[in-house]
């Protein structure tokens, strides 16, 4: 049996325990941590929860009982609490995005390796069957050289979404709708594409006087193989449609799934490839369909990690500090203006998070 404790109480937690509930067989929650106490009563309540509160997650590092840690805070907090977890040999899932810099990432990691501890970030949308079709076509090379890719992260919050203290600030946030929103779509591509070579963004706050941050933001990408990736992420988007195409040399696939097959006509002019729309899908639906979706199944992955372990997992602290690493680039091509080349080097002006408050654009003033 895994002994589990939740640090942070928001509205995320009780997404956690809720997934926790899929696995009473496996695991337990042994502890809650919440500063006031009143958000854990209510969650401890709700879920008929056996486990004590804390009001201090430093109470918790020392209890032999707990196993693993769930890590639902802001992520100004993340490397802190992941840190001193690791250290004290916890295995640790945090929720994305894994941390504001690069350089609080690098601790968590090298915290993880001093401690033989689990690290795992929050990436949920990877345990979906409808992007993991599209994986398994693009990684057969079914859809051909992939040569363009388009990233729609389309949110919409008003203004009272960043009435939340931690909210809307370079200090707290990290970031705005790149970091916190554009982070799941950005795990996606990384996993699917992987890392793009060079940067090209600019970033706006159309819409939020309340908020530092932006709130849109469109950002080239380039690939070694010569390919283009473009990403818009907003909270400004009515509708909320959000969705990755991948344009092949023979094929497009996307998520949420849409399929089209093109091959040369007449004249250099474009018909339709049925057979081949046929064979891409047919290798799409060999794809097994996951038991558990969601946080629940990245959960599944998480305990089975510990079990057998193996601690290998699908999203590791090295997949989450590739995110950031991308977001970060993100960021210094917009503030700077520039073409940003990747690898990003430690002698970046977004690799720290003080660097970053320093250098970041702050659109408005905090209300």
């Amino acid at each position: 049996m895994i002994n589990i404790a939740i640090i942070g109480t928001g509205s995320i937690a009780s997404t956690h325990l809720e997934a926790f509930a899929r696995f009473r067989d496996r695991c337990r929650i042994m502890a809650l941590v919440d500063r006031s106490g009143g958000k854990a009563s209510k969650l401890k309540e709700r879920f008929g929860l056996d486990c004590t509160i804390y009001s201090d997650y430093k109470e918790v590092l020392s209890l032999e009982s707990v196993d693993l840690v769930s890590i639902c805070t802001p992520p100004s907090t993340h490397a802190d609490i992941a840190s001193d977890f690791l250290l004290a040999g916890k295995h640790v899932l945090v929720e994305k995005p894994m941390a504001p810099s690069l350089s609080e990432c690098d601790r968590m990691l090298e915290a993880a390796a001093q401690g033989q501890a689990l690290l795992s970030v929050v990436g949920q949308n990877r345990f979906y069957d409808p992007i993991r079709r599209v994986k398994r076509v693009i990684d057969a090379g079914l859809a051909g050289r992939i040569v363009h890719t388009e990233v729609n992260s389309y949110w919409w919050r008003g203004s009272s979404y960043y009435d939340v203290e931690w909210r809307g600030t370079w200090e707290n946030e990290g970031g705005g709708c790149v970091m916190n929103h554009a982070v799941h779509h950005l795990d996606l591509l990384l996993w699917l594409r992987g890392m793009p070579s060079r940067v090209h963004a600019v970033t706006a706050n159309t819409s939020h006087g309340n908020s530092q941050v932006e709130d849109l933001s469109i950002a080239v990408l380039e690939y070694p193989d010569g390919g283009l990736a473009q990403v818009t992420s907003s909270v400004v988007h009515h509708g909320e449609e959000q969705r990755l195409v991948f344009q092949g040399e023979r094929a497009k696939v996307g998520f949420p799934w849409q399929l089209y097959a093109s091959e040369e006509g007449e004249g250099g002019f474009p018909k339709r490839n049925p057979d081949l729309e046929v064979e891409i899908q047919r290798a799409a639906e060999e794809v097994v369909p996951l038991q558990y979706t969601g946080h629940a199944g990245q959960i599944d992955d998480v305990l089975t990690a510990i079990e057998t372990g193996s601690r290998q997992v699908l999203i590791d602290g090295n997949e989450g500090r590739s995110t950031i690493e991308l977001i970060m680039a993100i960021y210094e091509s917009a503030a700077t203006g520039k073409v940003v080349t990747l690898p990003l080097a430690k002698d970046s002006i977004f690799y720290s998070r003080e660097s970053i408050i320093g250098r970041a654009p702050r659109f408005h003033k905090q209300a």
